[in-house]
């Protein structure tokens, strides 16, 4: 064989392949893996010009994979305060009371719904700390906001408005705006007033987030939006990205058949390390805001209508996306949402196994975790939400949901069991996109999940390994630790199988190796 640019030796490999599922030495060249070995093997494979990096008894394994993620749009959802730590009405007025001004604005993210104690998202409960100046804070889930007098101005929005999809300016019932954006098109509203950072503080952002992320052991992230091509291909070209992007760009209701046509002339563009290759739809929005499609209203009476206002429309943009080869993510949380997918998967016939994915699935029933399996369907899952719930059910999604609903949550060891594909991933900003956060929750999932078995070890694992390269179609390629797959590979301190997860989401990252590249030494 040719002499390989990388041998990483002294490990204890867990190569998630059948054929040779340990090792202790392994072999790269050219960014592919050349040769899966044992110590004495090294001597044989050596050339000239080969690093050997000795891991000294660290546990290799295919790289981390985040299996949704939001790295370059998340840039500007996770911008100015981080409210992430807010847990009530009193706490939120002292944040936004010292909150650091952006070009006059008060822009904060991370807000959690519950911080409200069950009172109504109104502008009202924080107007008059925020000294006239207006203010865009993101709530957690991302599908929502609280924007002030001041931000509604600015956008020009004086009262309710009309969309292409399920999206609501809140109004009280004189027709005031409460500043209660709901769904994308109805930040996008006050979006495109706010400041914007500069490119170069957005590169900068950008290649050290990457960075960081890649130090947690990630190597890769299906990322769920278009991200900004021009921005990615720029830092793609000066220097190794240290995680490898697969975006998915979004397709809205309202779609025409040019804007089809364009997302399909999409697929492929790339370069180094990153590439466009699927398209993410929404068939729904978030339980908290009110806006999961559900079979039956949650306790506010909300939660019916689905996201396009017009179902077959998605069937029919999907039909047309299938048939040009294209892979497709569906965001569905609710549990009409996700049956809705599925119908219209099983309408597309038996070639679409393998090529469609729903994103979420936060509450399902029974008779419905099969059909995964059947259909070929993976189902894409973030066990870090379940922190957002709590395992008493006073937090907000659960009283949405019901006692019944509720005890549904977040179904990763039954979807596994009907045997799913079950791919895991942050959804950052939306949680961390530290993966071994991802993995550990996985096994101990928290809150509303917290009275349902979580997965095995190993089963963890293969949500950020094989069965994420599965659910992107790359399973041929990518997700084990075997001859002629990519040289994507992660070391830790300790067993990601055998050790116990609170030790898991604290473990050291021993090396990081993306594309042959070590991108992160620990």
């Amino acid at each position: 064989m040719t002499a390989p640019d990388l041998i990483l030796t002294g490990a204890e490999v867990r190569t998630l392949d059948p054929g040779r599922p340990y090792a202790t030495a392994v072999a790269v060249h050219d960014g592919t893996i050349t040769a899966v070995g044992d110590e004495s093997d090294v001597r044989d494979w050596r050339g000239p010009g080969t690093e050997v990096v000795p891991l000294a008894g660290a546990h290799l394994v295919p790289g981390l994979v985040d299996a949704h993620s939001h790295p370059v749009w998340g840039l500007d959802m996770a911008t100015g305060a981080d409210l992430s730590g807010v847990s009530d009405l009193a706490g939120l007025r002292a944040a936004l009371a010292g909150a650091e001004r952006i070009d006059g604005w008060v822009i904060g993210f991370g807000l959690d719904h519950n911080a409200f104690e069950g009172r109504a998202v109104d502008r009202a409960l924080v107007e008059d700390v925020l000294g006239g100046a207006p203010a865009f804070l993101r709530l957690y889930d991302g599908h929502s906001a609280l924007v002030s007098g001041a931000a509604l101005a600015a956008a020009g929005v004086t009262g309710a408005r009309d969309f292409a999809q399920r999206s609501r300016i809140v109004c009280a019932a004189d027709g005031r705006p409460t500043g209660h954006l709901v769904e994308h098109a109805a930040m996008e509203l006050v979006a495109e007033v706010m400041p914007r950072p500069s490119y170069a503080a957005r590169r900068a952002r950008l290649v050290e987030l990457l960075g960081a992320m890649a130090a947690t052991g990630l190597t890769g992230a299906h990322v769920m939006d278009a991200g900004d091509a021009e921005l990615v291909g720029a830092v793609a070209r000066e220097t190794v990205l240290p995680v490898r992007l697969r975006f998915a760009p979004w397709c809205m209701p309202g779609v025409d058949e040019s804007g089809l046509a364009e997302l399909v002339a999409e697929q492929g563009r790339g370069g180094r390390h990153w590439v466009v290759d699927g398209v993410k739809f929404f068939m729904d929005g978030t339980v908290e805001g009110g806006t999961a499609w559900l079979e039956h209203a949650d306790c506010h009476g909300q939660g019916t209508q689905a996201f396009w206002p017009d179902p077959e429309a998605y069937a029919g943009a999907v039909r047309r996306l299938h048939a040009a080869g294209v892979r497709t993510a569906t965001h569905a949380i609710g549990d009409a949402a996700v049956r809705h997918v599925l119908e219209v998967v099983a309408g597309l016939g038996d070639g679409a196994r393998g090529r469609h994915r729903v994103e979420h699935i936060e509450t399902v029933p029974d008779a419905l975790l099969p059909r995964f399996a059947e259909l070929g369907v993976a189902a894409s899952m973030q066990p870090p939400h379940t922190a957002y719930t709590r395992a008493d059910g006073t937090d907000e999604w659960s009283r949405r949901l019901g006692t019944g609903r509720s005890g549904h949550a977040w179904r990763l060891r039954d979807l596994r069991d009907a045997g799913a594909t079950v791919a895991l991933g942050s959804d950052w900003p939306i949680a961390h996109y530290d993966v071994r956060s991802v993995l550990a929750t996985a096994r101990v999932p928290r809150g509303a999940a917290s009275a349902r078995a979580g997965l095995t070890g190993l089963e963890a694992l293969e949500g950020c390994t094989t069965h994420a390269a599965r659910a992107a179609g790359e399973g041929e390629a990518a997700g084990r630790i075997a001859v002629g797959h990519r040289a994507d590979l992660t070391a830790l301190a300790v067993d990601p199988v055998e050790a116990p997860a609170d030790e898991l989401a604290e473990a050291p990252v021993r090396l990081t190796v993306t594309g042959g590249h070590v991108v992160h030494r620990g």
